[in-house]
Parts: structure tokens; sequence; C-alpha cells
């Protein structure tokens, strides 16, 4: 087999939910672990980092590894979706997969696929635990797919747990109120083992505390010892200095995510290495200062408030749900633009309705449909849109949006990309 026919073979052969979306959800755990068992339990050779959340979760995963890479830690890092490539989401010191080992592994693992039938992503899992054994990695930070209790990563004992923040995504599968989906979430806790919670909110708390006292873990409030107070922003870089408990811990800390909203995710990266220090890790911090000021170039992290181009300002975000979208609206009101030309894109599981009432009724909107299942057809979304008072045009691919935006908007005006991480996978340049 060759790449492009063992892509195809994991596409066409298993479910896949990032293509179609809930019928491949599997509620049980038992695939992964007859694929692990079948593979010697690789995941069980090195040390894990475990990150769940329904915002944030990818850009704390990136940063951790950012960091564990410029403390001299071999860091494998696994993330999903991916954006460009599917070896995207498996990676080491920011390196992808190479196309060869995922050749080897289908060939030499195809009998027990055929036997287990797994969905792409418990094959996607068990991929990234081989890889990261076979390589001998120091340290891995796994991100969970979705949810937490019943996905594919919940079979690891991790050194930390982190869940990000909670917020309404995947209501289908993971529950109708916040309550619920911090309990899917909360899966991942594990005797014993610390958890961080990034950002304590009123109506998951208890969640949390109750899960935590059940199975005897060190539970962490990061935003009840961390505070972020943002000092300077551009396109490239914001600088920020964050207190610890009161008292000024990091002065003049450079991100090169730039989105407002990981401020955030900041207090639960930091509490992480903390848990890391009390577990042995050694981590300066020159190597928190280093890891987070390049982010991006240490882990090849896209599609975070990422700025494609200058003149017009081009920028685009995979933030999807009601919270991401309410962050994004915020950063570009900051910007104070003349006018935004939005391209927007929805997938049909989601509840497109609520976020398009938050959108501006002033912007200039380009309706979508990236090539994926999933994508919500354009004349529905731009049905949907115009029912909310949104006026826009309606285009049958991402490139055809992107390509009217940049015909109409004025060198001093802002094009946005967005509403869908498919959307966003599907721009030429990133």
């Amino acid at each position: 087999m060759n790449y492009q026919e063992v892509l195809d073979y994991l596409y066409q052969q298993l479910p896949m939910f990032q293509r179609i979306g809930n019928a491949a959800f599997k509620k049980s755990l038992d695939n992964i672990i007859a694929l692990c068992d079948a593979m010697g339990n690789p995941q069980q050779n090195y040390k894990t980092i475990h990150v769940a959340g329904t915002n944030g979760k990818g850009s704390s995963s990136h940063m951790l590894a950012a960091v564990l890479q410029e403390a001299g830690y071999k860091t494998g890092l696994y993330t999903s979706p991916h954006l460009k490539s599917f070896t995207e989401r498996v990676r080491i010191n920011g390196t992808e997969l190479p196309q060869q080992y995922l050749i080897d592994f289908v060939e030499n693992y195809k009998p027990l696929f055929e036997k287990v039938q797994p969905s792409f992503f418990e094959m996607t899992v068990a991929l990234a635990f081989k890889y990261f054994a076979d390589e001998q990695v120091d340290v891995a930070v796994i991100e969970v797919g979705l949810g937490g209790r019943l996905d594919s990563t919940n079979i690891i004992t991790p050194e930390a747990s982190l869940i990000t923040n909670i917020g309404f995504d995947h209501q289908a599968l993971l529950g109708n109120t916040l309550e619920e989906i911090a309990a899917e979430k909360a899966g991942i806790i594990k005797p014993g083992i610390p958890a961080t919670i990034s950002l304590k909110q009123p109506e998951t708390t208890a969640v949390f505390t109750a899960k935590a006292e059940e199975v005897n873990a060190p539970l962490f409030f990061a935003s009840d010892t961390y505070s972020v107070e943002l000092k300077s922003y551009s396109l490239e870089q914001q600088v920020v200095d964050v207190y610890r408990n009161g008292e000024l811990y990091l002065h003049g800390l450079k991100l090169d995510l730039t989105g407002i909203y990981q401020r955030y995710n900041l207090p639960g990266v930091l509490q992480t290495i903390d848990v890391l220090l009390n577990r042995e890790f050694k981590i300066t911090e020159q190597a928190i200062r280093n890891g987070l000021e390049n982010t991006k170039v240490l882990t090849g992290l896209k599609g975070r408030w990422q700025v494609l181009n200058y003149s017009p300002l081009t920028i685009c975000d995979t933030g999807h749900n009601v919270d991401g979208i309410n962050q994004i609206l915020a950063q570009l009101h900051s910007l104070q633009p003349k006018q935004v030309h939005f391209v927007f894109g929805a997938v049909n599981d989601k509840d497109v309705t609520t976020i398009l009432e938050l959108l501006p009724k002033n912007y200039s909107y380009y309706f979508c449909q990236a090539d994926i299942p999933r994508a919500l057809p354009v004349a529905e979304l731009s049905q949907k849109a115009e029912k909310v008072g949104l006026r826009g045009t309606s285009y049958s691919s991402v490139a055809d949006a992107v390509k009217a935006a940049k015909e109409n908007a004025a060198p001093d005006e802002i094009i946005f990309i967005g509403g869908s991480t498919f959307v966003v996978a599907e721009i030429e340049e990133l």
C-alpha cells in the first residue's frame, strides 16, 4: 500500500467522527483496549499528560508540549482533528509522523483491524500510542478527542490530568447541561492522579470536586491560584504578567498564541507544570518562557487566531461553538475594523442558529460549505442566516468564498475565516 491507499482505507473502511459525526462515536473502551492489548500496551511505556475540555484543549496541549520540549524532554503530542495532513495528529518534538510509519502500521495491523472493527479514531489513538513507544519518548501530551470518560484516549494513567473549560458542544453525545458535559470530561480524573481545572465555573465546580473525592485525586482550580494581566498585544505576540496567589510570578511573559482566549488556558498550563514539578520533572522558568514564546514554531500549531495576510488583514480561527465564537467576536471588535468580511461555514450536527444569532448584522458574510459529508449545505446555512437578519452571498466551496472576500475587501478592512475547523482546514495558504 502507498500513503494515499492507506488514507483511503482508513477513511472509507472505518467510521470517522471528523467526517460523518455522531455515528462514529463508540460508547465503549472495549475496542481500544483490544487494540492496545494486541500491541503490547505501548501506552504504558512512557509518561503521559491527559488534556480534555470544550475549548482550549488543543492550545493547552501544544503549550505544554512546547514547554516540555524546551525542558529537554523527547515529547510526543497527540491531537485531533488535523487541518491539512493526517500526520499532524501525531508528532514528536514538533515533527509529524512519517508517512512510511503509517503505511507499515496499517499493513501490519490490518488483520487486527478487520477482527476488532475499530473506529477511525480508535485506530488513530492506537497508532499514536505505538509510535510514541517505538520512538521511546520521555513523555506524551495526549489530547482527548471527544468528552473524556469514554474517549479512546482514556486508557492511559497519566502524570497529570488537565480539563480546560466546559461549554456547550456535542450535546447529542455528551449531555444538554454544563453539569452533564462536565461529568463526561471528569471521566479522565484517575485515582490518585492530580487533576487541574483551568477555569472555575459555578455550574461545574461541584461535579469535578465530587469526582476527585470519589477517586481520591488531588484537585486544583488553576484560576484560583493564577491570574493573567495583558500588558501589550500585537498580531504576532501578546505579553502578559502572571500572578500566583496575588504575587507577581512571571513578569513580561510572551505568548506567540495571540488569541485573547489564551488568558483562560494559561493558568491551567502553569498549574499542570506545577504538578509535573512535584512529580520530579525538571522544568526551568526559562523553559516555560521559551516554550510559550515559541509554541507555534516548536509544535506546528495552526489555525488559532492565525494571521494569513496583512493587507487586507486576514485572520482565521478554528473556534466553532458559542464560547469560541464569542471570544473571536470580542477580539475582532478590539481591532476596531472599518468592515469585516466573514467567511463562514458550519457542520450539520451543531446548533448553528444560536451561533448565527451572535454574529454582528453589519458584517459582510460569505457563506460556504466545507468538502466533508458533515458540512451543513450552504443553501440551508444561508436560509438560517437570513432568518436571523444576516445578509451575505453563498458559495459552493471555501476557496470560492475566500476568493470573493479578497476581491471585495479594501486594504484597510478585515477578512475573517472560520465557523468550523473544516472551513479553516481548506484555506489554501494555511
